[in-house]
C-alpha cells in the first residue's frame, strides 16, 4: 500500500509524539525523515535510537542532518551513520564536503544527498547570505558539482527538479521537500508544489511533513496522496 515516493518528515519535538504518529499511519507509509528537532531531542530516547528501531522493522530512513564541516569530520560522520544502516544521508553541497562523503560511503548502500538551496530561502536570502547567485542558478551549480563528486542525489525544491534532471540524468535521486497538496497552507515555504505535478518535474521523492502530520487523520492523509501520485 505505501509508496516508497513518499518521504513523512517525522517533524515532531519527541519520540512518543513520532511513535504515535508511526503507528496511525501504519503499512501506509514505509519511509521517514528525521531531522535535528528530533535527533537532537532531550528525552532518554531520541531520534537517532528511532532511526535504528526503524531499519529493524523494515522501514526506509532518511537521516536529515545537513553535514558539512573540515573533510576529516565529515567523512567520520559518514562512517558513523552507515553503521546505522539508514537509507539516506544530507550534507550541504558544498564541493570539499560531499567529495569527502562519498569517498567515506563507497561500496555502501547509503544514498547521500546535497542540500542545495534551503526551500525556505529566495533571492533576498541567498543575497543577504553573501551569495551572488540566484536559487535557480546556485541550485544548477550544485547539481554539477554533486554529479561530478559521485553524491547519490540532491534535495532541492521541487520547482528546481526539472532543470536538475537535465543536468544529473535519470539515476540520481532527487529529493524535494517543501511539498503541498492542492489548497494546503503553504507555512514558512517560499517555493512549493503539488506532489503529482512535483513527481512529472522530476522529483524522485517527496518530503512531506505538515500536511499528514498536523491533519486530524494522518492515515488517510497519506492515502489521499498517495492516490493523487497513483498515475505519475
Amino acid at each position: 500500500m505505501a509508496d516508497p515516493r513518499i518521504i513523512v518528515a517525522l517533524d515532531v519535538p519527541s519520540v512518543a509524539e513520532a511513535r504515535s504518529a508511526i503507528e496511525e499511519l501504519g503499512d501506509a507509509v514505509s519511509f521517514y525523515k528525521i531531522g535535528h528537532q528530533l535527533a537532537f531531542s532531550a528525552e532518554r530516547e531520541n531520534g537517532l535510537h528511532l532511526a535504528q528501531d526503524l531499519v529493524a522493522e523494515d522501514k526506509s530512513v532518511f537521516l536529515d542532518l545537513k553535514l558539512l564541516d573540515i573533510d576529516n569530520t565529515v567523512a567520520k560522520g559518514v562512517e558513523s551513520v552507515m553503521k546505522m544502516g539508514v537509507n539516506m544521508l544530507t550534507l550541504h553541497a558544498y564541493p570539499k564536503a560531499m567529495r569527502a562523503a562519498t569517498s567515506a560511503a563507497k561500496g555502501s548502500d547509503l544514498i547521500l544527498l546535497g542540500v542545495t538551496v534551503l526551500t525556505s530561502m529566495d533571492d533576498a536570502d541567498l543575497a543577504e547570505a553573501g551569495y551572488a547567485h540566484s536559487p535557480k542558478d546556485l541550485v544548477e551549480l550544485r547539481a554539477k558539482q554533486a554529479k561530478d563528486a559521485g553524491m547519490g542525489g540532491l534535495v532541492a525544491s521541487a520547482q528546481e527538479a526539472e532543470a536538475i534532471r537535465s543536468i544529473v540524468g535519470p539515476e540520481m535521486a532527487i529529493v524535494t521537500p517543501g511539498i503541498r497538496p492542492a489548497g494546503a497552507d503553504v507555512g514558512d515555504q517560499k517555493r512549493v508544489m503539488t506532489p503529482s505535478k512535483a513527481l512529472d518535474a522530476g522529483a524522485s521523492h517527496l518530503v512531506i511533513g505538515r500536511p499528514i502530520m498536523a491533519a486530524s487523520d494522518k492515515r488517510q492523509a497519506a492515502l489521499d496522496i498517495i492516490e493523487e501520485i497513483s498515475s505519475v
